[in-house]
C-alpha cells in the first residue's frame, strides 16, 4: 500500500471506533486524504462514518470527494459463487 494512502475498511467494529479512525488519520498523521471502503450490509455504515466525520468532527476541514461503487464476487463458506456490492468514500482535506 502507497504510503499516502490512508484506508478505512468497514466492519463489524463499533461505529465509533471508525469515525475516531478517520479523525485521527486527518489530525494525528495530517492525511491529505482518507478513503472508507465498505461492502455488502456495511455500506450503509460507511456512509454514516463518512458523514459523521466530515460534519460533526471535522466540520469545515474536510469534505467528501469521490463516491466509487462495485462488485466482488467470490466463493462463500456453502462453496456457492456470490457477488456483494462494494463501496469506496473519499475524504479530502479541504485547501
Amino acid at each position: 500500500m502507497d504510503e499516502n494512502e490512508h484506508v478505512i475498511f468497514v466492519g463489524s467494529k463499533p461505529f465509533m471506533n471508525y469515525v475516531t479512525g478517520v479523525v485521527m488519520q486527518f489530525t494525528t498523521q495530517n492525511a491529505e486524504n482518507v478513503t472508507i471502503k465498505a461492502r455488502g450490509k456495511f455500506i450503509s455504515k460507511a456512509v454514516d462514518i463518512a458523514e459523521v466525520a466530515a460534519k460533526r468532527f471535522l466540520d469545515n476541514t474536510v469534505l467528501v470527494g469521490s463516491i466509487q461503487t462495485d462488485s466482488e464476487e467470490f466463493k462463500n463458506k456453502e462453496g456457492r459463487q456470490i457477488r456483494v456490492s462494494t463501496i469506496a468514500l473519499a475524504l479530502l482535506k479541504k485547501q
